[in-house]
């Protein structure tokens, strides 16, 4: 039979003990406290660490709020400027064709005159085009005929006589005016009645 060998702790030999046990009850008070104060010491530490952290959520967000409005801003004024860069391009080709249209309507009195029955016709398909076109892009010509002069639609070139009409008014009109909206293209050249 085998014997049971069983260990039997050294009996002269102190207990073997553990270190992190505190040895007395005030000792273990003690732990307990500088346990707690660690704790505390760590939630304060997080606790300013997430108030740093909420500073910067608002300081970051306060930021994207204004790239955004900058932005939004910026694509404003970028399309008001394409806008405006558009209708000066048109202002510019149209006051280069009125004097296409100019030379057209002289070319219909023209035809009128004429025996030429397919050249009155053609003449009034172009010309019709074009006053489409112009009316398209919301060009009127600016009628002042037996009106009151108006210096910001009309140049006065000639002076005519007080049997051509009343007083300040425009008594004939040599060269056609053209708005576009609000705009004047171009002021009419008239004659006008003189004051006496």
């Amino acid at each position: 039979m085998a014997k049971d060998k069983t260990v039997k702790p050294d009996e002269t030999a102190p207990e073997a003990q553990d270190e992190t046990l505190p040895r007395d009850g005030e000792e273990a008070v003690e732990a307990v406290e500088d346990a707690g104060n660690d704790v505390k010491a760590d939630f304060d530490a997080l606790e300013a660490s997430l108030a740093e952290a909420n500073c910067k959520v608002d300081e970051y967000l306060n930021l994207a709020q204004r790239v955004q409005a900058d932005f939004e801003n910026y694509r404003r004024r970028n399309q008001n400027v394409r806008g405006e860069a558009f209708e000066d391009g048109a202002k510019s080709i149209i006051l280069l064709l009125l004097p296409v249209l100019d030379n057209m309507e002289r070319a219909m009195k023209a035809a009128k005159e004429s025996e030429d029955k397919a050249l009155k016709e053609g003449m009034e398909m172009v010309s019709r085009q074009l006053y489409d076109v112009f009316d398209k892009r919301g060009v009127k010509p600016i009628h002042r005929l037996g009106e009151k002069f108006d210096p910001n639609l009309e140049h006065a070139i000639l002076t005519g006589t007080q049997e051509d009409g009343e007083v300040g008014t425009v008594c004939e009109v040599l060269q056609k005016g053209y708005r576009m909206g609000d705009t004047v293209l171009r002021h009419a050249m008239v004659k006008v009645v003189p004051e006496t």
